[in-house]
């Protein structure tokens, strides 16, 4: 994800409010209690911290060994490297440009330092200007009746995917198993696997200067001929034509959810798997406005990206949200809260690990390996050893 261009650095959360039913806030946090304790028990069987890399060109191998290095000492066990931006690739392929082949750099190392290496790639967005030209049918649709191609949401590089063309399908089944078939690598990590944001965090809707109090159809995908035309199949319903509020129905919500829970379990999961690689995903708490229904996907791994201050929340959120992620998976795999380094102090980046695996997760994922200070390196080494 190009989180460094999209994810600015905000200010500190406001606390949650509280409830003030003592009694019933009892209940509840006993509950949670019970919950995060029973999924701590399957969590410590797959401790682990991961880190997201965003590319850094022009070092040179000695420089990344020191870098890793360091990381590995800090108590991260897996990497996960930006190889594919919806583009151009970090990689030796014939699919796309290749930038640099960092891929092929950077996996030597990991082994040697006997860190686990994972390929991250975008997955719905594609922004390569030939496959813009030549397959424009292939680009999700808004229900103001605008392609993603030529109108993207919010930023230029919003340009998603329909999940449910053909041909959509099968280049993204195929961005999949140009990855998996790479032999040394330890498996495939799905990034932007879903729609456009249709309502953002709040957070950060500042930032664009709008005010989404419900969902505007200029941010609401996917309406495309081909997602209308399997809906109209089921349903007999044209969500487009003769819905007055697509929003409030629930079937053509769920229609969503599932295509994009259609794409990644009969398509994508499969490939990576028939090379034996783990499949893992970067997935929002706040699924539903991304049209991403995480919780019945079959990964490997998921790792949430929990990042408490884009949603205005404190470091507890972390905690409690790593509990809710865990109870809505219906294949029960690890769990790794993702958090924003630069919404943390390195205390706070303590305070957040442990709040984490208090909720039950196997670790945590750090947003991004570049964007963390010395300072916060040796704080993660001291809450991970202890």
């Amino acid at each position: 994800m190009k989180k460094r261009e999209f994810l600015k650095t905000l200010g500190k959360g406001s606390l949650a409010i509280l409830s003030t039913n003592t009694i019933l806030q009892a209940c509840a946090n006993q509950a949670s209690s019970e919950a995060a304790k029973s999924s701590v028990i399957d969590a410590s069987l797959n401790s682990k911290n991961w880190t997201w890399v965003t590319p850094q060109l022009g070092l040179s191998t000695d420089d990344w060994k020191k870098k890793l290095s360091m990381v590995k000492s800090s108590g991260i066990d897996a990497i996960l490297l930006e190889v594919y931006n919806g583009n151009h690739t970090f990689y030796d392929n014939d699919r796309f440009p290749v930038e640099e082949k960092l891929l092929e750099k950077l996996v030597p190392i990991c082994k040697e330092l006997d860190m686990e290496f994972h390929a991250w790639m975008w997955t719905m967005p594609c922004n390569n200007e030939k496959i813009v030209k030549e397959h424009p049918d292939w680009y999700a649709v808004n229900g103001l009746g605008q392609s993603a191609a030529t109108h993207p949401a919010y930023v230029d590089y919003y340009k998603f995917l329909c999940p449910c063309n053909p041909e959509a399908q099968e280049f993204v089944r195929k961005n999949v198993e140009s990855l998996a078939q790479i032999d040394d690598i330890d498996g495939v990590h799905l990034d932007y696997v879903r729609l456009p944001d249709v309502i953002l965090a709040e957070a950060l809707q500042p930032k664009y200067d709008i005010v989404q109090d419900r969902e505007y159809p200029q941010y609401d995908y996917c309406y495309s001929e081909y997602c209308r035309n399997q809906f109209k199949e089921q349903t007999g319903i044209d969500p487009l034509k003769d819905l007055k509020d697509p929003s409030a129905n629930e079937e053509w919500r769920q229609f969503r959810y599932d295509a994009i829970t259609n794409l990644v379990t009969k398509k994508l999961t499969p490939e990576a798997r028939k090379y034996n690689k783990m499949i893992t995903a970067a997935v929002f708490p706040n699924w539903q406005m991304v049209r991403q229904q995480w919780g019945n996907w079959n990964l490997d791994a998921y790792l949430p990206m929990l990042y408490h201050n884009f949603y205005n929340e404190d470091i507890e959120w972390v905690k409690e949200h790593t509990i809710k992620g865990i109870a809505r998976m219906q294949n029960k795999k690890p769990l790794y809260s993702g958090l924003y380094i630069p919404s943390l102090t390195p205390k706070e980046l303590q305070e957040a690990y442990k709040a984490a695996l208090e909720g039950g997760a196997g670790g945590i994922s750090i947003f991004s390996m570049d964007q963390v200070s010395d300072a916060h390196w040796k704080a993660l080494s001291e809450v991970t050893k202890s």
